[in-house]
């Protein structure tokens, strides 16, 4: 299994509607992507590793897929829609990261 994460960095200033994001953003990637997308997870940064530091991203979320091949299957006939999406919720640059998941819930 795979996932693919979407992390929004937390910088002064910055527009993330973590509303849009939750109820409409992030439905519309599980729509789009079908059954390529296993399930998803949406994060709202609290704080940083420090009691007081501010949280290293504003917002992220997990798309999980059973290869990188069914992720890329899934999103990319749809790439062009979502990412016209991001500026309904936010003014940020997304960092994306693929990652291999080596260790899961059972």
């Amino acid at each position: 299994m795979i996932k693919v994460s979407v992390m929004y960095p937390n910088q002064p200033g910055a527009r993330f509607d973590h509303a849009y994001y939750k109820d409409k953003h992030m439905p519309l990637v599980q729509a789009r992507m079908g059954a390529a997308c296993r399930f998803y997870t949406v994060d709202k940064g609290l704080g940083g590793g420090s009691p007081g530091e501010p949280a290293t991203y504003v917002g992220m979320c997990h798309i999980y897929c059973d290869s990188v091949e069914a992720f890329q299957t899934g999103f990319g006939p749809h790439a062009k829609e979502i990412m016209a999406d991001i500026p309904n919720y936010t003014d940020l640059q997304p960092i994306v990261q693929i990652s291999e998941v080596v260790v899961g819930q059972p």
